[in-house]
């Protein structure tokens, strides 16, 4: 089993930067893809960006290409999520998610484990 918890969400003004964490506990999730989905309210749960094990490979929803980055921290068992520029249509529940598998894929089906999210606000 793998336990996720996020941190690092909140309340920031549009154009503001924040970072979300992934701190994984249980199993190593060293050999795990990794991603970072959300979900608005009355919207379904959507990809935001993912990466392989060993961080070479990422993958990035459109809406957030050039704005977001994705990074992990093997040794820490940690990923992170780096937003800037963000918008008030950013708005939604951050999940962390784990892919028992090295590569990465932008399907919610394809990951058997998830954190409780963290709320992002962005007002304009």
């Amino acid at each position: 089993q793998v336990q996720l918890v996020e941190s690092g969400g909140g309340l920031v003004q549009a154009g503001g930067s924040l970072r979300l964490s992934c701190a994984a506990s249980g199993r190593t999730i060293s050999s795990y893809a990794m991603g970072w989905f959300r979900q608005a309210p009355g919207k379904e749960r959507e990809v935001v960006a993912a990466i392989s094990w060993s961080g070479r490979d990422t993958y990035y929803a459109d809406s957030v290409k050039g704005r977001f980055t994705i990074s992990r921290d093997n040794a820490k068992a940690t990923v992170y999520l780096q937003m800037n520029s963000l918008k008030p249509e950013d708005t939604a529940v951050y999940y962390c998610a784990a892919r028992p598998t090295p590569y990465l894929s932008g399907e919610t089906s394809s990951y058997d484990y998830w954190g409780q999210g963290t709320q992002v606000t962005v007002s304009s």
